[in-house]
């Protein structure tokens, strides 16, 4: 009997376990850290045996193959002996590519809005009566969706570049690479390019039978492109809102998606749904019920003619840059967080004609405060919202003194922080959650 040795006990490792289980394998599972609880409870129901808190290396070399989580990287010593000795290393996704079956995949990765478009896909996919999972980098681990569910038609899976480094095999139907801009680059020996060819892996084992949806204004996957020609067929997708799929062909007024860079992601997955088979009207109204996963542009409460936005997912400068270009009203900024050498010259442009005060959201806000000359600081979720309502509601009575008038003045209050959230909050999740806790309480008040 042929013996696996998954590394890592969370989704993707347990997702794997379980199928390698189902599939008559000999599954062993090592995590160097603490196992969650409830992923312990589903190693033992399954009577598949674990180590926490270690990595014994001779059972680890004992192995025919392993099966990795993707935030380990290649460098790992025991790693290293492993593919010396010859032993097999891959990803859990690519481990489950292998029992797909006749199903077909769509593929999304991107350095921003792969969970948007992602979920979208599925959505509309869903809504047009197809049979259709969603998982991946999101939700269920593609693993699981197998071990524990029936076979279905199509899989949607975001997937991130960790994912992708250690596929071999793995060909989607329609694969989507939304943009690529820097992150991660500690992975990458701070090297774009190896960053780059890491998305491009999403498309290497595609055929001229199949499809690679891309954003063909993206100067990074242009440049990789003219270099190193895909036998996909291409499909590429302005970001410009009147990008040929939309223009006079599906109304977005009618969606609660906003912005250019979220119709930028609605025409990838329109574009997928449409080589699926799904008719307009059931992609339009796939389109008007779709409801976004938190933390992305989410609208959490008006007061007082003050509109504030939870964007906590938006974790680098360009994130910031998709959603400031969002904004149609004078807007309150709230940044900061565990920078990522940030260079905020790519949103400079937008903070001066959009926003009308910075609010620093940090354990150290000295290089948000010094880049836009602010001296608002907070420590706080509680202490951001509290300030930010403070100065919307001191423009608002500026602005009526101004004018002399009744009129409404709308602002908005943007948490979208461009860092890591760790310095103050658990995760980034943890963040938008505060945030939205402290404006609801704000309201209540």
């Amino acid at each position: 009997m042929k013996k696996i040795v998954i590394l890592g006990a969370g989704e993707s490792g347990v997702g794997a376990a379980l199928l390698a289980k189902q599939k008559g394998f000999e599954v062993f599972v090592s995590d160097k850290n603490d196992i969650k609880e409830n992923f312990r409870k589903e190693l033992e129901n399954a009577q598949i045996p674990y180590e926490s808190g270690q990595h014994t290396e001779g059972s680890l070399l004992a192995a025919d193959e392993i099966i990795k989580s993707p935030g380990i990287p290649d460098k790992v010593p025991f790693l290293k002996a492993a593919k010396a000795k010859g032993i097999s290393i891959i990803g859990e996704i690519e481990f489950a590519y292998r029992f797909i079956g006749k199903s077909k995949i769509i593929a999304i990765t991107g350095s921003n809005g792969k969970t948007t478009t992602t979920s979208l896909t599925y959505h509309i996919l869903k809504n047009g009566g197809l049979d259709v999972a969603v998982g991946g980098n999101i939700g269920k681990s593609f693993a699981r969706l197998l071990a524990e569910e029936k076979e279905h038609y199509i899989y949607v899976l975001e997937l991130s570049s960790f994912q992708l480094d250690d596929v071999k095999t793995f060909s989607p139907y329609i694969s989507m690479i939304l943009n690529i801009t820097p992150d991660h680059l500690d992975r990458y020996d701070y090297k774009m390019p190896n960053y780059v060819a890491a998305k491009f892996r999403i498309a290497m084992n595609q055929t001229e039978d199949d499809i690679l949806i891309f954003n063909e204004d993206d100067v990074e996957i242009k440049r990789y492109m003219d270099k190193n020609p895909v036998s996909a067929n291409e499909w590429g997708i302005s970001t410009h809102f009147e990008s040929e799929i939309l223009r006079g062909r599906f109304d977005m007024s009618k969606t609660p998606l906003r912005g250019p860079h979220n119709y930028f992601n609605a025409s990838c997955a329109i574009a997928a749904a449409i080589v699926c088979g799904v008719g307009d009207a059931k992609i339009q109204e796939g389109l008007e019920t779709f409801k976004n996963a938190p933390h992305r542009l989410e609208n959490v409460a008006t007061i007082d003619n003050i509109t504030f936005l939870n964007d906590s997912k938006a974790t680098n400068v360009d994130s910031v840059y998709w959603a400031l270009r969002a904004m149609d009203k004078p807007t309150i900024l709230i940044l900061g967080g565990q920078d990522k050498g940030n260079d905020y010259t790519q949103i400079a442009a937008l903070v001066k004609e959009k926003v009308i005060a910075v609010v620093a959201l940090g354990a150290d806000n000295q290089k948000i405060m010094d880049f836009f000359k602010t001296n608002i600081e907070t420590k706080s979720a509680k202490e951001a919202v509290e300030k930010s309502f403070a100065l919307a509601k001191a423009y608002q009575n500026n602005k009526k003194t101004e004018s002399a008038s009744s009129v409404k003045i709308e602002v908005a209050v943007l948490l979208s922080p461009a860092c890591a959230s760790f310095d103050l909050f658990k995760n980034y999740e943890d963040r938008g959650d505060l945030f939205k806790k402290e404006v609801l309480a704000l309201r209540s008040s």
